[in-house]
């Protein structure tokens, strides 16, 4: 059983990096989606750093800056929901999930490639983010160990969102559903920590902002990062997550990983049935 076993998981891999090869090989044809999620975050530092950080006073020398920019990488960790989702979407719609259900290859093979291959563009997407926040007056206050750590996080933390979205956009096995919801998951990031501390809101929208995992991971990232804006989720009041934002952005992390890894391995295996 266990050489069985290793043996399923060696063809997993092994299917799965295939898998990952033609994912990469379509972002590069159809580099629209890429494009325009990896802009996004841009006009929104451009947006909220320019426009409503002249409203906000924070600490440091970074200013409103310092401390949107973990929140923009969080935003961009949160994206694989919504791209995970259009892409699967897409292969469904168009029957592309149908032929490679056709293939002798693992069922983990397609998913599990989809999702390796959106961390790896990711990981470069977060390169030209950080060199715009770095030219606007945000700065690193840590060793090379702690941004690792961050990086890190934001990837695992996308790792599992791509997950998520790669099940639903199964579940819909339509583009333009997944894109239309796609787009409202913005709310997601707007109802955090990630824009604004989240002291200031009121009681029952604090609480939900506080549990939301995106101010969980931008807690933490703003922790490894260092600088004034790290303790700002320290006060007085706040939820556990945000006293605890790494062991919080773990835990959602994996629990989205055990929950949806399933989901969409069994979903893609049954493809409309």
């Amino acid at each position: 059983m266990t050489t069985l076993a290793h043996g399923r998981a060696v063809g997993a891999a092994a299917d799965g990096w295939a898998m990952l090869g033609r994912h990469l090989l379509r972002v590069r044809r159809a580099p629209g989606l890429f494009v325009l999620t990896q802009a996004m975050p841009l006009m929104l530092l451009l947006f909220f750093g320019y426009v409503f950080g002249s409203a906000l006073t924070l600490p440091g020398d970074g200013g409103y800056r310092s401390y949107l920019l973990p929140g923009l990488f969080t935003a961009v960790a949160a994206g694989g929901l919504m791209t995970g989702m259009m892409q699967a979407a897409q292969d469904a719609q168009r029957g592309v999930a149908d032929r490679f259900r056709t293939l002798p290859i693992s069922r983990a093979a397609v998913p599990l490639g989809q999702a390796a291959a959106d961390v790896l563009v990711t990981a470069a997407g977060l390169v030209p983010l950080a060199l715009v926040g770095w030219a606007v007056g945000w700065r690193v206050e840590a060793g090379p160990g702690p941004v690792l750590g961050a990086y890190g996080l934001l990837l695992l933390f996308r790792f599992a969102m791509c997950w998520a979205g790669i099940h639903l956009g199964l579940l819909l096995r339509d583009e333009e559903a997944a894109a239309q919801l796609g787009s409202a998951t913005f709310v997601l990031q707007l109802v955090s920590g990630a824009y604004v501390p989240t002291s200031g809101m009121t009681g029952w929208l604090r609480a939900v902002a506080e549990w939301n995992p995106l101010s969980a991971v931008a807690a933490a990232c703003r922790g490894f990062f260092g600088g004034p804006a790290a303790g700002l989720a320290d006060v007085p009041g706040a939820a556990w997550p945000m006293t605890h934002p790494v062991a919080a952005s773990t835990g959602w992390s994996l629990a989205l990983l055990a929950v949806f890894v399933p989901l969409a391995i069994r979903r893609h295996a049954r493809g409309g049935r």
